[in-house]
This record gives C-alpha cells, sequence and structure tokens, in this order.
C-alpha cells in the first residue's frame, strides 16, 4: 500500500504536503472545490486543510476552495434548471426553494452556520431558485466563515486529541451550532415552517 506509513505517523502527511511547496494549497483548493461533488464532505476537507496547513492556513485555503466550489454548484443549478435540480434533490425541497426565493440571504446565511442541508444539495437548490445571485453570494462569503474557521482549528488540534486546545475546539464547534439553533428559534424567518 502507497504511503501506509501515514496511518502509523498521521505527521507524515504534513511534512508531504508542505514538501510539495505552492501546488500543496493548490492542489487543496482545487479538491476541495469539487470534492463536494463527489460526496465529500466540506467538514472533512475542512479539519484536513487544518491538519495539513494549520488553522490559518488551512482556513483560508478551505475558504478559497469551498466559495469556489458553491458557486461552481450555484452556476450548475442555475444552468441545469429548477426540474433538473428537484429530479436530484427531491420534490421534498420544493418548499425550500420557495422560502429561499422569498428570505434568501437570511436561508442561505444560516444554513452556511448550520449546514443541515448538504452544502452541494444547497448550491444546487440556490441555484435553481430565484434567489439574486448577490444575496447567495455575500451569505455564502460571510457563513461560512466562523464554521471554517472552527473546523481547520479542529484539524489542526488532532495533532493533540484529549488536550485542552482539542476540547476547545469541540466546545466552539458545540456552541457554534448553539447559535445557530437559537438564530433559527428567534428568528422572524422560518426555516423549518
Amino acid at each position: 500500500m502507497a504511503h501506509s506509513e501515514w496511518f502509523r505517523d498521521p505527521k507524515l502527511v504534513k511534512v508531504e504536503v508542505l514538501q510539495w511547496g505552492i501546488w500543496g494549497p493548490v492542489v487543496f483548493m482545487l479538491l476541495y472545490a469539487v470534492g463536494p461533488s463527489f460526496l465529500v464532505p466540506g467538514a472533512v476537507m475542512t479539519i484536513a486543510g487544518g491538519l495539513a496547513f494549520g488553522t490559518a492556513r488551512g482556513s483560508v485555503y478551505s475558504l478559497i476552495g469551498g466559495d469556489a466550489g458553491a458557486l461552481l454548484a450555484f452556476a450548475a443549478g442555475r444552468f441545469l434548471g429548477k426540474s433538473f435540480v428537484e429530479q436530484i434533490v427531491g420534490a421534498r425541497f420544493q418548499s425550500m426553494l420557495q422560502k429561499i426565493a422569498k428570505h434568501g440571504f437570511q436561508i442561505i446565511f444560516y444554513l452556511r452556520m448550520v449546514p443541515v442541508i448538504p452544502y452541494n444539495a444547497l448550491n444546487l437548490l440556490a441555484g435553481a431558485s430565484p434567489i439574486a445571485f448577490s444575496d447567495y453570494f455575500w451569505a455564502t462569503m460571510i457563513g461560512m466563515v466562523p464554521g471554517t474557521i472552527l473546523f481547520a482549528f479542529l484539524g489542526d488540534a488532532l495533532w493533540h486529541p484529549l488536550t485542552p486546545r482539542f476540547l476547545l475546539a469541540l466546545l466552539l464547534i458545540a456552541a457554534s451550532v448553539g447559535c445557530g439553533e437559537i438564530y433559527r428559534r428567534w428568528s422572524r424567518v422560518k426555516i423549518d415552517q
């Protein structure tokens, strides 16, 4: 098995990626941009970015790759149209399309902060909806920042599991989800009804 030593000593992954120089981040961002299209969860990619590049650089590279992927999937939703997207994600999302049309920024922002719908499905849905591109763009750009930083921090903290830093990362992620739930409950825009 190629690189079986990575499983025995995961720090070798970081050493390997850093040896790629500028190509390490470039390849990571390209993989992140297309990864969700192949059912690789964005959180997993962000944690990998934190593992490989640390919290700060892992966050930046993850945001660039994630935002690029989100815009590509949004464009695909616009290009392919509502009927095609409905076949992919199912008719049950019809009510979500109507809500996105009416409260686009708030809905996308919330779903970026608390990802209860897989990113690619959300991106396709938004593309197929009549949401204004500027609402989608800004809600995506702003809404992805906190979770990306937190998951990159978790990835960086994975080098020393069960340390206070690792536990802090888990606590901050739980607090972020909790704040999103509070927002959902108190918001005038009803996301789930």
